[in-house]
């Protein structure tokens, strides 16, 4: 792999490899990375998800990743700055907005990006563009595949979107999303989430803030804290070997007792019933 900068808009690489370098702690990118061809183990932040052809993986600049490659892997690198999003992709200003949002709220979720059907056999004929046009190089086969990376970044950001609250859509306002960043980065922090810290945070009052975020998200702004809080001790369940009272820590529950009630709520059964029906 080449150093963890980049220094042009976008880049794109296909590599063979039979082993993956060690993790990487610092890059000033993203990186999609799609598998040719292969089998393995994606590692991310801790946790681990089993790789096939096909897979899509969106890596943000905060995330430490590695391959485990059971069998010899071909992968498509493309890393992009936020420059390019800026930049390239669109001249709307609260398009970018929700492009950069989109985009930083794919870290802590594990696998596959590619959640909408449809859009699996759409990315595998969008790569073998790219091949195709790399290989070949007739004219103007750069700013083609420039336009296909777009196309891809497009796609990887409404799937993305799919995992937003239900009402979230592309024309909502750029508070809102603000306001899901702020708690996605402060979900560990349980302080930091109140709802009058958050009200002092941006400035809007407290009866407001609610009104408004459960118009445009569909949830209570506890409803929401509470159900992405969920959904990610749900991925350290799958996609881990932390112990349940590691699970408690790291999220700031009271103990064990508490993290029970709160994911039976969620899911109807404990964390340990849930990680044995899915291992």
């Amino acid at each position: 792999m080449k150093a963890a900068n980049i220094y042009v808009p976008f880049e794109v690489e296909f590599k063979e490899l039979h082993n993956y370098p060690q993790a990487k702690r610092s890059r000033n990118f993203f990186e999609l990375i799609y598998v040719v061809e292969g089998t393995g183990v994606q590692y991310i932040n801790k946790l681990k998800f089993n790789y096939r052809k096909g897979n899509l993986f969106l890596i943000t600049p905060q995330d430490i990743h590695s391959f485990e490659i059971a069998t010899p892997s071909t992968f498509c690198f493309i890393r992009f700055s936020e420059y390019y999003v800026k930049t390239f992709i669109s001249k709307d200003k609260d398009a970018v907005k929700r492009m950069e949002y989109i985009l930083q709220n794919a870290s802590h979720r594990p696998g596959c990006i590619l959640k909408n059907k449809a859009d699996k056999p759409f990315i595998a004929s969008l790569v073998e563009s790219i091949v195709r046009e790399n290989t070949n190089q007739q004219i103007y086969f750069n700013k083609i595949i420039e336009q296909v990376v777009n196309t891809v970044i497009t796609i990887v950001a409404r799937n993305i979107a799919l995992k937003l609250p239900k009402n979230i859509k592309e024309s909502t306002g750029e508070p809102v999303l603000e306001i899901l960043h702020y708690i996605q980065e402060n979900v560990f922090e349980p302080g930091l989430l109140r709802a009058e810290v958050i009200s002092n945070h941006f400035g809007i009052s407290l009866a407001y803030l609610g009104r408004y975020f459960k118009k445009q998200t569909g949830e209570t702004l506890q409803q929401y804290i509470s159900n992405y809080k969920m959904r990610l001790v749900e991925s350290r369940l799958l996609h881990s070997d932390m112990r349940i009272n590691e699970i408690v820590y790291e999220f700031n529950f009271t103990d064990e007792s508490h993290l029970n009630r709160s994911f039976k709520k969620y899911k109807g059964i404990s964390p340990t019933e849930f990680r044995k029906s899915n291992s």
